[in-house]
């Protein structure tokens, strides 16, 4: 069931132990602001207001003792847009607190094929992410089947390392 705007953003706010994402697209040049990623693609330095607001909301959450985190799936060699994202913005926000994972496909096929973009909240709320061309965020859907997207979870994070390690490995590619 699609979900609104104002009900998807007050499930970061009203979460109570947990937030997990999956990733799973290459680009969402689409859902993100053209001017950061040319900056950041023409060598820019990072403005220090670079997704501040959501840096800040990951801060609060994680100060109050909740945990936020992520696996993206992706392959090498890294897209432009790629690039961007875990340079600027998982660098930044595992500054705030969140927690970012790499299941890397390059070597190993991907085992989560076909499964979608979502968050999990407190194990027990499913909103699925739908986008269109070049990653344009279209909408969230709310699921009520929670299970499965529980075992997605951690099909990837068994798959997956930590951020930090794999960055520090395959950054500058």
């Amino acid at each position: 069931m699609r979900i609104s705007g104002e009900d998807f953003e007050r499930l970061f706010t009203g979460f109570q132990r947990e937030a997990f994402r999956l990733e799973t697209l290459d680009d969402y040049t689409g859902s993100s602001h053209a001017e950061s990623i040319r900056a950041f693609l023409a060598g820019e330095p990072q403005p220090e207001d670079y997704n501040q607001e959501w840096a800040d909301e990951v801060r609060s959450n994680v100060d109050s003792g909740k945990r936020m985190y992520r696996v993206h799936i992706l392959s090498r060699p890294l897209t432009p847009y790629l690039r961007f994202e875990l340079g600027w913005g998982y660098t930044k926000n595992a500054r705030s607190g969140e927690e970012f994972f790499i299941l890397d496909t390059t070597e190993q096929p991907n085992p989560l094929e076909g499964v979608p973009d979502f968050w999990l909240f407190d194990e027990t709320t499913t909103v699925t992410m739908e986008y269109g061309p070049g990653g344009s965020f279209i909408g969230a859907d709310s699921r009520p089947i929670v299970a499965d997207y529980l075992e997605y979870r951690d099909v990837a994070l068994s798959h997956a390392e930590p951020f930090a390690a794999w960055w520090e490995r395959y950054g500058s590619q």
